[in-house]
């Protein structure tokens, strides 16, 4: 593999993301001259982009809104992808090999938070990161989840993905989620800001926090948890670049590097000195 390689995250928009930022660092440890930078990219121009790259162009990472029309044009996918319907990292080549790496970056952010079995589990949203939350539960031994949301007709294709998992999944409104759980796993649109009396209700038998949302931080919710275990979503945001970075190198997501330790601290540095 050559050294001088292209690779960029595409988005719209995309003058926020903080993938370059994580990946420079990376890329300095282990002595890699790519480069990695960001476009704005809509669906309607993604196909075009796309054609538009040459041999030098190593991988991309998707963002929203183009994780499914980059699942469209993945010639092979991870289960990942193929559970949630997304794509977020494309390795080019002559065949385009998708993956979906933020659900193994929860999973990571979970297990590295000292969590590493969800035998019950709460979603709140319905969106495409539920879906990746949701798979990642089942990752993680989840045999039942509840998924919370405003329109429960949003969450059919999440009870879908539970019956492909071999979970339960039951749909519930705000108000009126049962019962004790491990996890909650929050993936409701940053900023958004639940009534006191429903995030008590939910902090009050919601076990460990995940806040997939990371800006501003503390969220609404994450402050209103309690003395509650909470993970911020800047992990996920960490670990599923790990996962990319794997991938580009080697084509692996699973397969971690020599002291990755190492270049795992050099990007969270990167990420929480922004």
């Amino acid at each position: 593999m050559t050294n001088q390689r292209q690779l960029q995250v595409w988005g719209d928009p995309i003058a926020h993301s903080r993938s370059p930022q994580l990946h420079a660092a990376a890329y300095r440890v282990l002595g890699l001259d790519w480069q990695y930078g960001r476009r704005q990219v809509s669906t309607a121009t993604f196909g075009a982009e796309l054609a538009s790259l040459d041999s030098s162009w190593l991988g991309l990472s998707l963002t929203m809104p183009l994780k499914e029309v980059a699942y469209a044009a993945a010639a092979e996918r991870d289960r990942a992808a193929e559970l949630t319907g997304a794509v977020n990292t494309l390795l080019l080549g002559e065949v385009r090999r998708g993956f979906n790496t933020d659900v193994g970056g929860i999973v990571d952010a979970f297990t590295q938070a000292g969590v590493s079995s969800l035998p019950r589990v709460r979603i709140l949203g319905a969106g495409a990161t539920a879906s990746s939350a949701l798979v990642s539960a089942g990752m993680l031994g989840a045999t039942h989840a509840q998924v919370v949301a405003r329109r429960p007709e949003a969450a059919r294709t999440l009870v879908d993905i539970g019956t492909a998992l071999g979970m339960t999944v039951d749909i519930h409104g705000f108000a009126d989620a049962p019962g004790v759980v491990d996890a909650t796993i929050a993936t409701v649109p940053s900023g958004t800001v639940l009534d006191a009396d429903v995030t008590q209700h939910l902090a009050s038998a919601g076990g460990v926090l995940f806040e997939a949302a990371y800006a501003p931080w503390p969220s609404a919710l994450a402050a209103g948890w309690g003395s509650g275990t909470v993970i911020s979503g800047l992990e996920m945001l960490l670990y599923q670049a790990v996962r990319q970075i794997r991938i580009f190198h080697h084509g692996d997501p699973e397969r971690p590097f020599p002291d990755e330790d190492v270049m795992v601290a050099e990007m969270r540095s990167a990420l929480m000195g922004d």
